[in-house]
């Protein structure tokens, strides 16, 4: 565990969090960053899902995923027996994914800029929900077409455990705590660092109830 970072048996509504955790050289947790946002960002949140509900997308392998998904912004990305990729519209409706709410657009931009990353614009802002026993495996972001963007993480309801990585999927792991309102940002050299999540642990949230929702914006094009 990193120096600082509070514990993984925290409660789901424990008081948040301040200050920064580093993760590597260009990468970090900023603890409580989004809670400023947050009044104008759950609705925002909830009409995207009511345009976009969520679904478990498929692997290439096959696989249902146990995290469901939405999208917003110009591109969302998807999952299925073809590939991973980011697409114009939601496979399900056709129609184009809603639009990218200006607090997360906000909240993005001043992460990046508050970690040394000037200008980021995001394009594409992929919603996951957890619930109690969802995961995801250790992987790197590589399907955006400028790696020089970094990747901005917030992090809404249950705590999680971050499995933090190296730039080979071997590499050693780091098991770092995410709380509501924490936002993590990554890139330049930490970009391609292989990351997931820990089995999500049961627990209640006054915001969200038993479920940790999660919202990483990017630039794809």
């Amino acid at each position: 565990m990193l120096d600082g970072a509070p514990s993984a048996d925290l409660f789901a509504d424990d008081p948040p969090q301040t200050g920064t955790a580093r993760l590597g050289p260009q990468a970090y947790v900023l603890r409580g960053f989004a809670l400023p946002w947050l009044d104008a960002l759950w609705p925002a949140l909830q009409s995207v899902i009511t345009q976009a509900p969520f679904r478990h997308m498929e692997t290439p392998g096959g696989q249902r995923m146990s995290v469901a998904l939405t999208n917003c912004g110009a591109l969302g990305w998807v999952s299925d027996r073809h590939g991973y990729r980011y697409t114009p519209r939601d496979p399900d409706s056709g129609l184009p994914w809603p639009a990218l709410p200006a607090p997360l657009a906000e909240l993005a931009r001043e992460g990046a800029r508050s970690t040394g990353f000037g200008r980021f614009e995001p394009d594409a802002c992929l919603v996951n929900r957890y619930l109690p026993g969802a995961r995801l495996s250790l992987h790197q972001d590589r399907d955006e077409r400028d790696l020089s963007h970094p990747i901005v993480s917030v992090s809404l309801g249950l705590p999680a455990l971050f499995i933090w990585g190296g730039l080979q999927r071997a590499d050693r792991t780091e098991r770092v705590p995410l709380l509501h309102g924490d936002v993590a940002v990554w890139g330049g050299v930490d970009r391609l660092r292989f990351h997931g999540i820990a089995p999500l642990r049961q627990a209640h949230h006054s915001l969200t109830g038993a479920q940790r929702i999660n919202v990483t914006l990017r630039r794809a094009r």
